[in-house]
């Protein structure tokens, strides 16, 4: 009888390959008389055409909101010629499809078509821009709906957090909520987005993304040729964010929970700083991804919440580092303290060679994958183009990330992530977490919005 003994080789798992810088796809540009700027890049590989178009959209108070919320579930519901159905079938007949959404600095129409069909696709939209109807059954219909979700949202604890968190930030400007008050929506009505579109869907500042199996020139006369006759006026302007003031942790009273979501936020350095790839990596070895500082104490250490995270948000004319940690109402003064612990340490003490090379690796890698696709690159153009940034940022970024030391990283950090720079907002039982948080600061109490 032979007996076979099993034997295990040890294996060195090898060392991550240095990130390749691809090369920069060519943009063809071109701005239009009527003001709107449009880009087009040929990416060959599948035989669609992306589209993205990012209209400024900057307005102030409840009813502007919520009526530009409806209107971007509204828009494709009819024009002058073509009801909803007929809409939404010659967008399939073109093997295409658009949707929209909209934010505090933009009204935004994504989507794709076969690259054969540029012009009737671009046709399509052209026709919704410059005559979208708005018939009112299927805008009571949306609204309706939308009425209904919203109310849904606003229940939820993440979103009353965050909600809190941004009025906490901004105040009365534009950026302080995220979802619009359900009051509001069923206030608005079909005679309103006829108003808000003539005043605010207009081409002046806009941009047009076009990425696909495209020859770019053809691709912008074909855009002049549709999108030439849209006219509108100049848009209002995002105003100043308000001077940022930390002050007192704020507890959200919700009586009864069983868990409280903390979060934290201040102001961040702008992707056009020269500090921004540095704080990049502090930000993604804080808290950006699973091997980072808060997983590794909150969640793996600790065990007190499952996702803790921190990220950096860009708008028009603001960025903003949040951290966001839900735990369990018995834990929150205990993981509050291990947050602001981490905060301090990152602000404090230079981080490790070894935690700087993996973050520096993990950023190039995302934004490298961000780009691989069509539309992620269309997205991503579109996204940059509204910064003011060019191309060359998928080049001299990750150069850039490449060549931020441990020195800079704790220079923005410093500066960012220092916990007495932040705003603290914990939505949770007040009566229960009141008496073990003020231990780490002082306490103002408020009721959700």
């Amino acid at each position: 009888m032979t007996t076979t003994i099993a034997t295990t080789t040890k294996r060195t798992i090898p060392a991550v390959a240095p990130t390749r810088v691809p090369d920069l796809p060519t943009v063809a540009e071109r701005t239009l008389g009527n003001g709107l700027r449009v880009l087009a890049v040929n990416r060959p590989a599948i035989p669609l055409v992306e589209l993205r178009l990012r209209i400024p959209f900057a307005g102030a108070g409840p009813a502007f909101q919520a009526r530009a919320a409806l209107l971007a579930e509204t828009l494709f519901t009819g024009t002058a010629d073509r009801d909803r159905l007929t809409i939404a079938t010659d967008l399939q007949a073109l093997g295409g499809a658009l949707s929209t959404g909209v934010d505090a600095d933009r009204f935004a129409i994504g989507g794709s078509a076969l690259a054969i069909n540029l012009e009737p696709f671009l046709g399509v939209l052209a026709e919704v821009l410059r005559s979208a109807a708005y018939p009112a059954g299927e805008v009571a219909g949306e609204r309706a709906r939308l009425v209904d979700a919203t109310a849904v949202a606003r229940s939820q604890p993440s979103v009353i957090a965050r909600e809190a968190l941004l009025g906490r930030l901004y105040g009365d400007h534009p950026y302080a909520s995220d979802i619009p008050l359900d009051r509001q929506l069923a206030e608005a009505t079909d005679a309103d987005l006829r108003a808000l579109h003539a005043d605010r869907v207009s081409p002046v500042g806009a941009i047009l993304t076009l990425v696909g199996a495209v020859e770019p020139g053809a691709a912008l006369d074909a855009v002049e040729a549709a999108l030439g006759g849209w006219t509108g006026s100049a848009s209002t302007p995002v105003p100043a964010v308000p001077a940022h003031r930390t002050g007192p942790i704020v507890i959200v009273d919700r009586p009864g929970a069983v868990q409280t979501n903390i979060r934290l936020a201040g102001p961040a350095v702008n992707r056009d700083s020269p500090q921004y790839p540095a704080q990049r990596l502090a930000a993604t070895i804080f808290g950006g991804y699973f091997s980072s500082r808060l997983v590794s104490n909150i969640r793996e250490d600790k065990g007190y919440s499952y996702s803790p995270r921190g990220s950096v948000e860009h708008f028009d004319v603001a960025s903003q580092l949040t951290v966001a940690v839900d735990v369990a109402t018995d834990v929150t003064a205990p993981a509050l303290l291990e947050v602001l612990y981490e905060l301090g340490r990152m602000a404090t003490r230079a981080v490790g060679p070894d935690e700087l090379d993996a973050a520096r690796q993990y950023a190039a890698g995302t934004l490298a994958l961000s780009t691989a696709t069509a539309a992620g690159l269309a997205s991503t153009l579109s996204s940059l183009a509204g910064a003011g940034i060019g191309i060359e940022y998928l080049r001299d970024h990750p150069a850039a990330l490449a060549t931020v030391t441990v020195d800079d990283v704790l220079a923005v950090a410093a500066s960012v992530l220092g916990p007495s720079g932040l705003a603290t907002v914990l939505l949770g039982d007040a009566a229960v977490i009141s008496a073990s948080v003020a231990t780490l600061g002082a306490l103002e109490t408020a009721a959700p919005a």
